[in-house]
């Protein structure tokens, strides 16, 4: 089974807790961008230690980058090829950093990713500490994504991001409820982009993280965060109470 759940933001107890009680062997999950490399250090287990019990287990972690991350960190891996696109493997074959632009074919489904994002957070971090400036993506980046989307006729089964288009950005701005902004300038560029790939890309559906809220949105779109769903349903199999502050 294929799943998706939002940011992890290097929680261990989000994912001992309330990720890991719906996987069995042989599931995929995929982690909509935030999953927190370098910031996995926890209570009990180093952030090296967290990913060797991941090693351990046959279940399959899939992610994409978000905004936190340590990039440093994350492109020090090799580049290698799985299941059609570029990917970093963090520990053998089952915790992967799916790599921006690329589509994958995995058990039977086209996927097309695009991580990265803006932290809005920025002025509360520190350059090569707790940020790093590669968060959002370079234009070589959005040039392998056009040109890998092309190679599949611009259709997909299904699209995973960590932010969304700003067509979708500005929608959830007017939940007045949400608290989302419409106004991160730094991120348009990327936004803008998937406004691009939004208009030329035919899709089942589209996930994405970022905006710490759980919601059906619109046009096949759904911004997930304290929940697992199925992938291929959208069927929310957990959910719990935020862990976000």
């Amino acid at each position: 089974m294929l799943y998706t759940v939002g940011d992890t933001h290097g929680n261990q107890f989000k994912w001992v807790e309330q990720i890991e009680p719906v996987l069995s062997p042989a599931d995929i999950v995929l982690v909509c961008g935030d999953f927190g490399v370098g910031f996995w250090n926890g209570r009990y287990w180093s952030e090296e230690t967290f990913y060797d019990f991941l090693s351990e287990q046959e279940y399959t972690v899939l992610f994409i980058d978000g905004n936190h991350e340590n990039f440093d960190k994350l492109n020090s891996y090799p580049v290698e090829i799985w299941s059609g696109g570029k990917v970093h493997k963090i520990r053998n074959n089952n915790v992967i950093h799916l790599m921006r632009g690329e589509v994958y074919c995995i058990e039977g489904n086209t996927i097309f990713v695009m991580g990265g994002g803006y932290s809005i957070d920025k002025y509360r971090r520190t350059e090569g500490v707790s940020w790093w400036p590669q968060e959002m993506p370079s234009e070589e980046e959005y040039h392998n994504a056009i040109m890998n989307l092309e190679k599949v006729g611009n259709r997909v089964d299904y699209i995973i991001t960590h932010t969304a288009p700003s067509e979708t950005v500005y929608y959830l701005s007017t939940l007045r409820s949400l608290g989302i902004k419409n106004d991160v300038v730094q991120e348009q560029p990327l936004t803008s982009f998937l406004d691009e790939i939004q208009r030329k890309i035919t899709y089942k559906h589209w996930y994405f993280g970022h905006f710490h809220v759980d919601l059906e949105v619109w046009r096949n779109q759904t911004a997930i965060l304290s929940c697992v769903r199925e992938l291929e349903t959208g069927k929310i199999v957990r959910q719990w109470d935020s862990y976000e502050g």
